[in-house]
């Protein structure tokens, strides 16, 4: 698989060859208040347009930006001027996960040259990047066709599955929430929804794989923290899991950094588990390797 990361120096070099389309991703996360769209017009990377993840979402369920139908995302692609030889790269203003999972769902429906900018909108400003303002010119339509990759991705089915057969080895959940949530400790941000995790789940909470500028960690250190959790790239399945999907993103991208080739995102993740009747919750630490 294509290492997913494009740092800001590099992106600067290939704008100047015009063999890119520029994505703007953001979508806040819990707690977040700024409007991404306004934030767009307000200050973008050259010729960049914008991906709104809840537009490329499912409007038929009730759970958040949930993947969408392969027509759906089709036409919205197609409507952005994107095709399969399309060179991508998404970015966001400064949460990294929102990026991840853009970057994650054009790689669930087969895109291969699409990547995330390291660091997001700060790491571009801070190498004195151009920016524009305001309303980007219309991309051109184009047909999409896409290519769905089941085995990225998870349903509730496959989740209860796993905990009936007790997370066999061959599989291991990291769930990307805060220590207190994983641990039923903090509060869930969503109403009526009890914390805590699906059994057999370690916690990496979805900063520990960032730095103080929300780049990603080394290569060698993100490995050294997945096989802190109990992950082993020769041979396991990792399901990344969060709060509604997104943050869980940023652990798939990690994941692919420091070598796994088997990585999955469970979509519902703890909005959907934690509201189904019977899914099995457990609270506490998870004694995690020395």
């Amino acid at each position: 698989m294509i290492q997913p990361l494009i740092s800001a120096e590099a992106l600067q070099t290939r704008i100047a060859d015009g063999d890119l389309v520029i994505l703007d991703s953001t979508a806040n996360l819990p707690g977040e208040q700024v409007d991404p769209e306004t934030a767009f017009l307000r200050e973008r990377l050259p010729g960049a347009q914008r991906f709104d993840i809840e537009l490329f979402s499912d409007p038929d369920l009730a759970l958040p930006h949930m993947v969408p139908s392969a027509g759906r995302f089709a036409r919205l692609a197609g409507e952005l001027g994107l095709t399969h030889e399309t060179t991508i790269v998404f970015y966001d203003q400064g949460n990294i996960a929102s990026s991840c999972r853009a970057w994650w769902l054009l790689r669930l429906f087969g895109h291969e040259r699409v990547f995330i900018l390291d660091g997001g909108l700060p790491a571009w400003r801070a190498i004195g990047g151009a920016t524009e303002q305001g309303a980007p010119a219309s991309p051109t339509p184009v047909s999409y066709v896409p290519r769905l990759t089941t085995s990225l991705l998870r349903g509730l089915g496959d989740m209860l599955s796993l905990c009936e057969q007790q997370q066999s080895g061959d599989a291991l959940v990291l769930d990307a929430r805060s220590a207190g949530r994983f641990e039923g400790t903090a509060p869930e941000p969503r109403a009526g929804l009890s914390s805590g995790h699906m059994p057999g789940a370690r916690n990496i909470p979805f900063g520990e794989l960032l730095d103080d500028q929300k780049k990603f960690l080394s290569q060698a250190q993100l490995a050294d923290r997945f096989a802190h959790a109990g992950a082993h790239a020769a041979h396991q399945t990792l399901i990344a899991t969060c709060g509604s999907g997104m943050t869980a993103a940023v652990i798939v991208v990690g994941a692919v950094i420091a070598g796994f080739a088997n990585v999955a995102l469970y979509d519902g993740s703890w909005a959907e588990w934690a509201a189904t009747p019977g899914a099995p919750i457990e609270k506490g630490r998870v004694q995690e390797r020395n």
